[in-house]
């Protein structure tokens, strides 16, 4: 962010933060929140969220916005409560629904809640080129199954590699590419490998090029357990790459099973397969929920997730 204001003559402040706890830290905040008389401050991370309540401790008066964007509930204990119902905090600002309702389990006053979802650049994504099964070695006629989840646990490559060892040995015509990079990188690889995956799936690592080769995928297949929201179907949606998910998290409000793609169970291996092969096989369901889920993702466009964002900051400033 620091690279992108000076490239765009935004005027800004960094300051790194010293050891596990650093005063000074919060008191910079307090310091530039005066300097430049502040309306109010975002805050993205628990530690921005630690050191901004902090800073209001020790007499900062900045009205706080606090983002919200992991499915598990606030922590049972008298920190957590204190930062997250300190009364600078004006609004907790929650990237769908359904992380707003976990949220609200631990928040004295509800009416501080809102979401706002995370919206992404509709322009960046290109057409289908090719390029992609001519670097894995496949032409038009195989059916290619992706993701581009990052390896964490939370999005339950193991159930995805399930899926695709039952796939592999019904449907010779299938392929499997994973695009990402993670800290289970190893045991994710090792699962493979035990299931005998290793011709029917391609691992290819972080790539920066995801909006030139979404669009090349016949399918892309999200196994999250958990999911704040789920910008990477949003991104499949744009790229008119049918969809198949689990019922983690935020995914079912994107997903709208039938409509904008196939829904089920999170960990049901069997559901997922037989959703796979359902959309694989029926042209008409295909066509049906690429069409909804592109007009769909005109709603969750990062200029609309901008606009509400703003009206939020407006609604508090002082």
């Amino acid at each position: 962010m620091a690279i992108f204001c000076a490239k765009n003559n935004i005027q800004h402040y960094t300051q790194k933060k010293r050891g596990g706890f650093d005063l000074s830290y919060a008191l910079r905040i307090k310091s530039i929140c005066k300097l430049e008389n502040i309306s109010c401050v975002q805050l993205h991370d628990a530690h921005a969220h630690t050191y901004a309540i902090l800073a209001a401790v020790l007499g900062n008066q900045v009205p706080l916005i606090l983002s919200r964007r992991v499915d598990f509930p606030i922590k049972d204990n008298f920190f957590s409560s204190f930062k997250y119902n300190h009364a600078a905090i004006k609004r907790i600002l929650c990237v769908s629904n359904t992380i707003k309702e976990i949220t609200s389990k631990g928040i004295n006053d509800s009416s501080k809640l809102f979401t706002v979802y995370s919206g992404i650049d509709l322009t960046k994504f290109e057409q289908r080129t090719g390029e992609l099964r001519k670097e894995l070695g496949l032409d038009e006629n195989t059916f290619l199954i992706g993701n581009t989840s990052a390896l964490a646990d939370h999005k339950d490559y193991f159930t995805f590699l399930d899926v695709a060892e039952k796939l592999a040995a019904r449907n010779d015509s299938c392929h499997f590419v994973v695009m990402g990079d993670g800290p289970m990188k190893a045991e994710i690889h090792q699962y493979a490998a035990r299931k005998k995956l290793d011709h029917r799936i391609t691992f290819t690592g972080f790539r920066n090029d995801i909006p030139k080769v979404l669009a090349e995928l016949d399918l892309f297949l999200i196994t999250s357990k958990t999911e704040g929201l789920g910008t990477s179907i949003l991104d499949a949606f744009a790229c008119k790459v049918p969809v198949v998910g689990t019922k983690g998290g935020g995914i079912i409000e994107l997903i709208e099973h039938e409509k904008t793609g196939l829904l089920c169970e999170v960990k049901n291996v069997e559901q997922i397969q037989l959703a796979v092969e359902k959309m694989m096989t029926e042209v008409d369901l295909r066509n049906t929920v690429v069409k909804n889920a592109s007009e769909k993702v005109q709603l969750f466009s990062k200029e609309e997730t901008a606009k509400q964002t703003l009206n939020h900051y407006l609604a508090v400033s002082r």
